[in-house]
């Protein structure tokens, strides 16, 4: 799910920006040149797809330097970045917006049959995704597979049909959530407190620690207000243009 939190950059003159900032990199290794002035909303471990943004903001910024469109290379750009990023999920979202199922090579945006906002409750503390994967076995149960990919099913046409009393259900999970969760407590206050205030869902926003419920727009501020203290609480929309190139 793509929201409104950005990774923005500008071309700018040699020895503007961080050599080290991974859009950087990325811009070095397809050909770039000069400097970029990078802005992000997106905060760094908090699974919140810090990588996969920087990844595509930076093949992007290389494609269009050396004279292609956004629209021309958009396959390219997700594939490119997947192969960098090593899963689709959050590259998906960036590069097309909205909501996508991607799987190998391909991706597929899911339509949406609901006006909805997304409440993200931002703690200080970091989770990586390589420490946090290790807390996960190396095998589950086949029970708790078949309850997901269940979940997953009753998701998808949930979003379609506009069907909000599913998404609760929908967004249940054996596989990862509440391991991870064990660690990060105050996370899983914040995703009860939601559901508690009026949210159609919650859930653990990648390998966290960030806390995400989606919710009608007439209660997002209820919802919002209802978080607990020990993080940045902020509305978001879902972006349904993924990755743009504005020319000044």
């Amino acid at each position: 799910m793509a929201i409104d939190r950005y990774m923005e950059v500008s071309f700018a003159e040699e020895g503007v920006g961080s050599e080290d900032h991974l859009a950087m990199r990325v811009f070095r290794q397809y050909g770039g040149r000069g400097g970029l002035k990078i802005t992000s909303t997106i905060p760094p471990a908090r699974g919140m797809g810090f990588s996969g943004a920087a990844r595509v903001i930076g093949l992007a910024a290389a494609a269009v330097q050396q004279g292609q469109t956004l629209d021309e290379c958009r396959r390219w750009l997700f594939l490119e970045s997947t192969e960098l990023e090593g899963h689709p999920d959050n590259v998906a979202a960036s590069v097309f917006g909205g909501v996508t199922v991607a799987v190998g090579e391909r991706v597929v945006r899911v339509p949406l049959g609901i006006q909805a906002q997304v409440v993200l409750w931002v703690p200080d503390s970091r989770s990586g995704t390589k420490e946090s994967r290790r807390k996960l076995p190396t095998a589950v149960p086949m029970e708790d597979a078949v309850f997901n990919l269940g979940r997953v099913s009753l998701l998808i046409a949930a979003l379609a049909n506009g069907d909000v009393e599913l998404l609760q259900e929908a967004t249940q999970d054996r596989l990862h959530q509440n391991a991870r969760l064990e660690q990060q407590p105050a996370t899983a206050n914040a995703m009860q407190a939601a559901v508690d205030a009026g949210a159609w869902c919650s859930w653990l926003s990648g390998s966290g620690p960030t806390a995400a419920a989606l919710c009608e727009p007439a209660q997002a501020e209820a919802v919002a207000a209802a978080l607990p203290e020990g993080g940045e609480v902020s509305i978001s929309h879902i972006d349904m243009r993924g990755a743009v190139c504005e020319r000044s």
